[in-house]
């Protein structure tokens, strides 16, 4: 079974969640403007509670926005320097396909529109 390292920080909130064992644990924090100092920890700790290391990683999603434009680049600058150095693949997912594929397994939604505020009133 693979193991799958997943993070996002394209919002105000900083998540990763790992797939290990057929298990999903995650950690999110809404915290603004704190995502450079955060993330590492939280994936260091993830793995700790998860009982693996970065090494046991197949392969890193992360979420590719749209979102916050600094959010986005934290991401993918954390994700290029672990797949560089692990040498694994990296898998770009979209937060409004997540955002819409959520609604639909939980609410069995048919059609679902996503957005994400982008300040000044617009979406």
């Amino acid at each position: 079974m693979s193991t799958l390292l997943a993070l996002d920080t394209a919002t105000e909130a900083c998540s990763v969640a790992l797939l290990h064992d057929g298990k999903v644990t995650s950690h999110y924090e809404v915290i603004p403007r704190l995502h450079a100092q955060k993330l590492l920890p939280m994936i260091q700790q993830l793995l700790a509670d998860a009982g693996t290391t970065l090494q046991a990683v197949d392969a890193i999603a992360f979420g590719r926005g749209p979102g916050a434009f600094t959010g986005v680049r934290i991401a993918i600058g954390v994700v290029q320097g672990l797949a560089f150095a692990l040498d694994r693949p990296v898998l770009p997912v979209s937060n409004l396909a997540v955002l819409a594929q959520r609604a639909f397994r939980e609410h069995s939604a048919s059609q679902v529109a996503a957005a994400i505020d982008a300040r000044m009133d617009e979406v």
